[in-house]
């Protein structure tokens, strides 16, 4: 990029996410955008995902049923590789390990101490304290059902909002946002999507989160877009493409064909293998702190800089 297009020089943007994976399927493309812009990004992730299932036979004994219990480990390796995609840097919550998968709603792993929906006060202090040192422009996180009410995402955005009340006034944080999915798009790319691999399945109705409305759009941008869609690759264990390609994780090859490759250039899978479009626009809506310009259009169109 040249040097006008790095205009964001000094300021810095937090994110905060429950797993390894949520902050590249989520907001990889504007993070990465926000730091090739001059932006200090900070990913700040609350678990080590180790109640995710794992895709393909390489590493399916980590997993917390598998036997091992020793994906989380695995899973920060992929989480570093898919931040040096992004080009930012990240920092676990409490230090690796602090805080464990509390699974999904119901999960028995909510019995676990160390489970992050246990997480109390403790998680709030130690997430105003980043605060305090990385003074940030903008902090993204989830909205208050945590996007499609994982109940990690949902402790995410409640020591989020929780923390940012306790900074004090002189290092106040300017704007909050959540990240959210227009049902429109997601309905659209999901109609895009034509042939999928054998043992994958179309989404359901209303199967995938999604809301009525988002405040904000950014469209990604080549670069925005293939580092995103690299990061997610480097969640092997948790994110499968179907696009042809094999990893040492997952050998097998998927393959999914669409009408539009414009509006959907690759499609993907989680362990549940419903097909998922991958949209070029990430969107959010305003949460807390200084209104939104009333001509703001795009995440980098007066957000970062208020």
């Amino acid at each position: 990029m040249s040097t006008r297009d790095r205009d964001l020089i000094g300021y810095r943007v937090a994110a905060v996410h429950a797993h390894p994976d949520d902050e590249s399927i989520t907001t990889g493309g504007v993070l990465a955008d926000l730091a090739a812009r001059g932006a200090d990004v900070t990913v700040i992730t609350c678990t080590l995902g180790e109640e995710g299932e794992v895709i393909g036979e390489t590493y399916a004994g980590l997993a917390a049923d598998g036997g091992a219990d020793q994906l989380g480990g695995f899973r920060v390796l992929e989480l570093r590789a898919a931040l040096d995609h992004l080009g930012v840097r990240g920092i676990h919550l409490g230090g690796a390990g602090r805080y464990r998968d509390s699974g999904m709603a119901g999960s028995p792993a909510h019995a676990n101490p160390r489970a992050f929906v246990n997480s109390g006060e403790r998680a709030v202090d130690e997430l105003a304290g980043i605060f305090g040192r990385l003074r940030p422009h903008l902090v993204i996180t989830y909205d208050p059902h945590g996007g499609y009410g994982h109940p990690d995402h949902i402790r995410a955005h409640e020591i989020t909002h929780a923390a940012a009340q306790r900074i004090d006034a002189e290092h106040r944080i300017p704007r909050i946002l959540w990240t959210v999915t227009p049902r429109d798009e997601l309905e659209a790319g999901l109609a895009a999507i034509g042939t999928i691999p054998a043992g994958w399945r179309p989404a359901g109705d209303g199967e995938l989160a999604s809301v009525d409305r988002a405040d904000l759009a950014l469209d990604l941008d080549d670069h925005a877009f293939a580092a995103k869609r690299e990061a997610m690759r480097a969640h092997a264990t948790q994110i499968w493409f179907a696009d042809g390609t094999v990893t040492d994780t997952n050998p097998e090859a998927a393959r999914a064909s669409v009408s539009d490759p414009d509006l959907v250039p690759a499609v993907w899978a989680l362990s549940n293998l419903i097909a998922q479009p991958l949209l070029r626009r990430e969107h959010f809506q305003f949460a807390a702190g200084v209104p939104l310009p009333p001509t703001a259009t795009g995440v980098l169109d007066g957000i970062v800089r208020g």
